[in-house]
């Protein structure tokens, strides 16, 4: 069962005290305004409506329907009675919360039709009482034309997005899944042909012992050759596993900075950058760190990402027009302790310099690139 709360509709721009005051208003102009025997009839009516529209929130297919229908009639007959046309509001968000499409359309209408007959009606019978009231009749009828589309329209966004998160965490499944069958594919190639081998090769040397000593010894090296062999597979396969690839990266900066409404320019060709895994996986960390930092705290308005290559370094400059560092930010703890982490196993260095913006200063010296690619 529902929280008495919920009977009111929900809206980010309208408070329930807002309601609270509509539900007040109809008993203080009837106490106000008309004799004895019409303020019962009025009391009455409204602590019906309130009623069916508690109902109409607690009930289920067509039921909902029927209470919806039992306010619209209650609804002409306190605007034609008393002028009180403001109940029709609370109906309008109602129907705006209906979710099938259909339902929706009719009750739409309907009350739509209802409201201005009504309020046409009441011209005719008391045209002094609606003659005063006619500002707020117009406010009244805007209400009931627009809130109820606006709110379904907001309904089918949200349930259109929500199917859109369960898309994307079924993909995400999806490209999970197909990534295992992948690494199940290459350990097959990899391993498999090369550990039935060894197997064979280990048969016939095991027969070869006290037959052929000599070519038991040559199998035994075969053997350990392919094993060496199989193991340099394996870790290449774990090494591209794991790499971040530098150009992947600048294609989610790209996505990153776009989002963040910050232009950007990349200058550089990382095509001709020659490097190892470790140390594009690392600069590609570092990388993505500060753009984040951009983002997160520069209120930039551009960034200039400089990605090359000398005779002495790999370099990337992050430079962006922010506001800069000043003296008391405690800018290491924006993720440059980390950077500075991860850089010191490749013997790179990280520096800052705040003059018209910031800019990040990543290198790593290509002596550590020589010396990895030779072992």
């Amino acid at each position: 069962m529902q929280s008495w709360y919920t009977i009111f509709p929900k809206n980010p721009w309208i408070s329930i005290y807002v309601w609270i005051i509509f539900c007040i208003l109809p008993f203080y102009f009837l106490v106000r305004s008309y004799s004895y025997i019409q303020i019962i009839i009025g009391i009455v009516l409204v602590l019906i409506y309130f009623i069916s529209h508690w109902l109409s929130f607690n009930s289920k297919n067509g039921l909902v329907y029927m209470w919806i229908s039992f306010e619209m009639v209650l609804n002409v007959i306190m605007t034609l009675m008393f002028g009180y046309v403001y109940l029709s509001l609370f109906t309008a968000f109602f129907i705006g919360n209906i979710r099938n499409a259909v339902g929706f359309y009719i009750m739409y209408g309907l009350h739509i039709g209802f409201t201005v007959i009504s309020i046409v009606f009441g011209y005719f019978l008391n045209l002094n009482l609606f003659l005063s009231q006619t500002p707020f009749l117009i406010i009244t009828v805007l209400g009931v034309v627009l809130l109820p589309f606006t709110l379904y329209s907001r309904n089918k966004r949200e349930n259109l997005e929500g199917e859109l998160e369960v898309a994307k965490e079924r993909i995400a499944e999806l490209i999970i899944y197909e990534e295992r069958q992948r690494i199940a594919r290459d350990l097959h190639d990899t391993l498999g042909q090369k550990l039935s081998l060894i197997v064979l090769k280990s048969d016939l040397a095991n027969r070869l012992v006290s037959k052929n000593p000599d070519d038991a010894v040559s199998e035994l090296k075969d053997i350990r050759h392919t094993a060496s062999i199989a193991l340099k597979e394996v870790r290449e396969l774990v090494s591209n596993m794991r790499a971040i690839k530098l150009r992947e990266e600048l294609i989610r900066v790209e996505q990153l900075l776009t989002v963040a409404n910050i232009r950007y320019e990349i200058v550089g060709d990382i095509q001709h950058l020659n490097m190892p895994v470790l140390v594009e996986n690392v600069l590609s960390m570092c990388l993505k760190e500060g753009i984040t930092n951009v983002v997160k705290h520069s209120h930039a308005k551009k960034c200039i990402i400089t990605i090359g290559q000398d005779d002495n370094e790999i370099f990337i400059k992050i430079h962006d027009d922010g506001k800069g560092i000043s003296q008391n930010d405690n800018f290491y703890g924006n993720g440059l302790r980390g950077m500075e982490e991860r850089l010191e196993f490749i013997n790179g260095s990280i520096s800052l310099d705040s003059n018209k913006g910031t800019t990040l200063n990543i290198s790593v010296p290509l002596a550590i690139t020589h010396q990895e690619r030779s072992e």
